[in-house]
């Protein structure tokens, strides 16, 4: 299934499910169409205990994107940020492997302080995306820890250290969620999923194993989304043959995949209704199983980031259009 460029939208509420910095662009485009009729269920298998302090990376890139405070410059972090306390912490001979800048690291304070009062990780970024401005409802995965381990031949490495201090550069055996048996959604995130006006769950283009997965791995998240009653909709990060940004790429090379579209559709099968590709790829369509849309999915500025937004959504409420005409 194919279209041309389309300025459909929803009226309903939509779901997304994302990482970090590429997914959070297309949050972006998301949210500034549909407001707070978006609710973004964010990855928190990479939050981590450093310096004392409890980190949330691909939540606060969300939040700092949506709000339009992210260092657009550095794809991660505040914008305007200064840092100092880096600079005193090499001083000291410290960790500086994991940059904080001084602005950002209000954020980290504050939060590990409220965790550590007893207050559920849910409400502590719902009260930050009220103080940011943001319309959109932003929720973590889950309230219970789940920690993204890599498993290379030097052995296990907890995901920052893999992505951040060794660059990605350990070959990847294998990828495990350790704790995500013991997790499960929150009842926000339930209610998100469960909701009669749901009209289309959009998954970003984030790294599908590191990002996407450790969503699914939450048990009954699957569930979930097969039982929403709405069309599921991924959108591919790989163009050309390679990811726009991170190790997508590499790790599915290591782990015995090409970096192709198919891939990804094999990745996701049985759990999306279709498929957003990339108009260069288009080729690809016919070795796709299950419908697929093509359009220019690389989102260079914000209004790429919309005009994405509102190519996914379009195919979805066409996907839903089309199964409700068989019924």
């Amino acid at each position: 299934m194919t279209a041309a460029a389309s300025t459909i939208t929803t009226k309903g509420r939509v779901v997304a499910l994302c990482g970090g910095v590429g997914g959070a662009k297309l949050a972006f485009g998301l949210a500034r169409i549909l407001g707070d009729r978006l609710t973004v269920v964010v990855n928190t298998g990479d939050d981590f205990e450093h310096l004392g302090l409890h980190i949330s990376p691909d939540l606060d890139t969300v939040l700092y994107t949506l709000s339009g405070l992210a260092n657009r410059e550095l794809g991660w972090g505040r914008g305007d940020e200064s840092w100092n306390f880096m600079s005193v912490l090499e001083d000291l001979g410290a960790e500086t492997w994991f940059r904080l800048g001084d602005r950002d690291l209000a954020l980290h304070v504050e939060r590990t302080r409220q965790l550590r009062a007893g207050v559920a990780l849910t409400g502590i970024i719902a009260a930050f995306a009220k103080r940011f401005g943001i319309e959109a409802e932003i929720l973590p995965m889950s309230d219970e820890k789940v920690s993204t381990t890599v498993v290379t031949p030097e052995g296990a490495l907890p995901f920052q250290r893999y992505f951040v201090e060794r660059r990605c550069a350990p070959v990847v055996r294998e990828i495990r969620f350790d704790g995500a048996d013991k997790a499960q959604p929150t009842a926000q995130v339930r209610a998100a999923l469960g909701d009669p006006g749901l009209e289309a769950v959009v998954i970003c283009p984030s790294n599908p194993f590191l990002s996407i997965d450790p969503i699914l791995a939450v048990p009954g998240m699957r569930r979930l989304l097969q039982d929403a009653g709405a069309p599921v909709v991924a959108v591919s990060p790989i163009i050309g043959g390679k990811a726009v940004k991170g190790p997508t790429g590499k790790i599915m090379a290591e782990l015995g995949l090409a970096a192709t579209n198919m891939a990804i559709g094999d990745h996701y099968r049985g759990l999306v209704s279709g498929l957003v590709i990339d108009s260069g790829d288009a080729a690809e369509r016919g070795a796709i199983d299950g419908p697929t849309h093509a359009t220019a999915t690389l989102m260079s500025t914000d209004d790429d980031r919309e005009r994405l937004a509102r190519e996914a959504l379009g195919f979805a409420l066409r996907l839903a259009a089309a199964k409700a005409a068989a019924t």
